[in-house]
């Protein structure tokens, strides 16, 4: 049984074709990037729009199967850019129309809790779960994801975009705050807003972006890491408490920095617990997490009429019942 995943909630627009067992026959992304400012959400439609029809074509084709062959098309129903996602969407119904085929909707953070769970070998974690629209601390309870902390305002990908673009070094911001902060040497005081199991990130940025031309960019990139981080990690500690849970998953594009795991492999030695880490790439958005998700949803029977297949640009993890059991 092959399942075949769009990804197009933001910046990527990703292709991947899966098989029943989890083997991935392939992985294609095409991303939007600006050297100046954040994410445009038309801008970033036009690409996927004008990417959508060779992502497609090369997924099947380094699948090395037929078109006929693909059982079921998933899609990135939400949460994400509502332009971005109804590119993925038109796409997806297209292609179950035209090969008359099931079409299920994904929720874009299951997805990627999903995958993270699966390639790291996780049994039951806690999952940081770090993006550029969410910063969440999650564990499952009675097959749903539950949110048992968050950011008050701002997420932690956004915020390193906002950082960026203010200081001038393009988008996606993080990756590029985390080589600057390869080279920074001095601990900026920055605030630090820990809130039970809640993080307030906003008036760490606005202090940030105050000292922009009054220290040195990398002095300044490598302080927002380690206080933002360390802020995640106390409230991942204490979900992992109050939950008696002892593996801790990093999930999200912001996931790929190896700062933020690096600290989070020490926080859990700390307090003899795992830190179960899996590929850098599959961090970042992607497709192979939209087919795996797709496919479970799929054989547990759960499918998407195509003329009720809107998207869902607010649609929160806790919101999704997960595919488990018979």
């Amino acid at each position: 049984m092959y399942a075949l995943g769009l990804e197009s909630t933001a910046h990527t627009f990703a292709g991947s074709i899966v098989e029943e067992g989890g083997r991935i026959l392939s992985d294609v992304r095409e991303s939007y990037r600006t050297k100046t400012g954040g994410i445009h959400p038309r801008d970033a439609s036009r690409h996927h729009y004008e990417a959508a029809s060779s992502v497609v074509s090369r997924t099947v084709s380094e699948a090395g199967i037929a078109p006929s062959d693909i059982d079921v098309v998933a899609f990135s129903r939400g949460p994400g850019l509502g332009p971005c996602l109804r590119v993925g969407a038109t796409a997806a119904r297209s292609l179950s129309l035209f090969l008359n085929r099931p079409l299920v909707g994904v929720n874009h953070a299951v997805a990627h809790l999903e995958l993270a769970r699966q390639m790291s070998g996780a049994h039951d974690p806690v999952f940081l779960y770090v993006s550029g629209g969410n910063t969440q601390v999650i564990g499952e309870v009675d097959q749903r994801y539950v949110v048992f902390g968050e950011t008050e305002d701002v997420a932690l990908g956004n915020m390193l975009d906002s950082f960026a673009r203010a200081a001038g070094v393009g988008f996606p911001g993080g990756p590029v705050v985390m080589e600057l902060a390869t080279k920074g040497k001095k601990l900026i005081q920055l605030p630090y807003s820990v809130k039970g199991m809640n993080v307030s990130l906003s008036g760490t940025l606005t202090a940030l972006e105050s000292l922009i031309g009054k220290e040195p960019i990398e002095d300044l990139a490598y302080s927002v890491q380690e206080v933002c981080f360390a802020m995640l990690l106390e409230a991942s500690e204490r979900a992992m408490a109050y939950l008696e849970k002892d593996e801790l998953v990093v999930s999200g594009g912001v996931g790929a920095n190896s700062r933020l795991r690096e600290m989070a492999k020490v926080m859990c030695e700390d307090r003899e617990a795992k830190f179960l880490d899996y590929p850098e790439k599959f961090y970042s958005d992607n497709g192979v997490m939209i087919a795996l998700t797709g496919l479970s949803s799929f054989v547990h029977g759960d499918t998407l009429p195509v003329d009720d297949s809107t998207v869902m640009s607010r649609w929160r993890v806790d919101d999704v019942r997960l595919p488990r059991g018979v």
